[in-house]
């Protein structure tokens, strides 16, 4: 059954498989106490969940698809991995889908997989676990067509051993699972943005926007989850501060369900294998039944400006 499903079903069905493990793996890290946090650069850090997890994804995915390119956040591993966090099956719901004529035909080198392996690593060292998820983006060509985002302590508080956590998924044309898509409230404007690498020119962006709310999170996966669920109306960053491993799982499973996710220009950024890492430009999400056209409007030529 696996074999002969569409390529772009496997990839999903075994990133499932793969970010389960890799969760696991990031509680089990924390819960030993050790971190293993090595300071990357201002503002950014990493920790061996983050090593760990990555190891877990691109050994499990690489073997299952050799001929897919893979970039992950961590940069590339000599190091051994336990056979027991190379997983090799598949989700079976993922594979009985129907999958786009546009997709049906899809080959390994079309594709490339964008792994954040742990997307809100400050906020996992301080505890901060709600906003911590796991991303694998699928890119065909140039555009995020599937995504897999994993929040390893989803219910964190009330959920038992293996009870904790949950899974999503999006794919272009088919829609998404393992949550349930809402609408934010009418009547206001909340707007979420950066938890810990805000400036001036960020906080321009918002005041023009006029909120009547933001919410201050951690990672780019858990501010796209906001819009899905409902908590709110548009993700906005006008920094270049976010790579494409951080929006390519979130803007799938986001437009999957009808949002929208650019830059600051309104330009959709490329996820093809020689694409630049950073995005520059910024980022700009909205829910489904948002204007994304009045927020790019609204947004100041001046901050603009400083985005490329």
């Amino acid at each position: 059954m696996a074999q002969s499903a569409p390529l772009i079903l496997r990839l999903v069905a075994s990133s499932i498989t793969a970010v389960n493990r890799a969760g696991k793996i990031i509680r089990d890290i924390m819960s030993q106490g050790d971190l293993g946090i090595v300071e990357k650069g201002k503002n950014d850090l990493q920790t061996e969940a983050d090593r760990s997890a990555q190891r877990c994804i691109v050994t499990s995915l690489s073997r299952q698809f050799p001929s897919v390119a893979i970039i992950g956040e961590e940069g590339s591993s000599n190091c051994e991995v336990p056979s027991d966090w190379v997983v090799t099956d598949s989700d079976p719901e993922i594979l009985q889908l129907s999958c786009p004529e546009e997709l049906l035909n899809v080959q390994d080198s079309e594709v490339v997989i964008w792994v954040d392996p742990l997307d809100g690593t400050s906020e996992y060292t301080q505890g901060l676990l709600d906003h911590v998820t796991v991303l694998i983006g699928i890119a065909v060509g140039d555009r995020a067509i599937a995504g897999v985002m994993h929040q390893p302590y989803y219910n964190y508080e009330t959920a038992i051993g293996d009870a904790m956590g949950r899974t999503l998924w999006g794919i272009s044309g088919i829609g998404a699972g393992g949550f349930e898509p809402c609408l934010p409230p009418e009547g206001k404007r909340i707007v979420t943005t950066t938890r810990s690498h805000s400036n001036a020119v960020v906080q321009a962006a918002l005041d023009a926007l006029q909120p009547d709310e933001v919410l201050r999170v951690g990672g780019a996966g858990h501010k796209v989850m906001l819009l899905m669920e409902g908590k709110a109306h548009a993700y906005v960053f006008a920094s270049a501060g976010c790579k494409r491993w951080d929006t390519c799982a979130p803007e799938a499973i986001l437009v999957s369900v009808g949002g929208h996710l650019t830059d600051l220009h309104g330009n959709r950024y490329c996820y093809n294998k020689n694409t630049p890492y950073q995005n520059a430009g910024g980022v700009l999400a909205t829910a489904k039944g948002e204007d994304h056209g009045w927020y790019l409007k609204n947004l100041p030529d001046a901050v603009c400006q400083t985005l490329i």
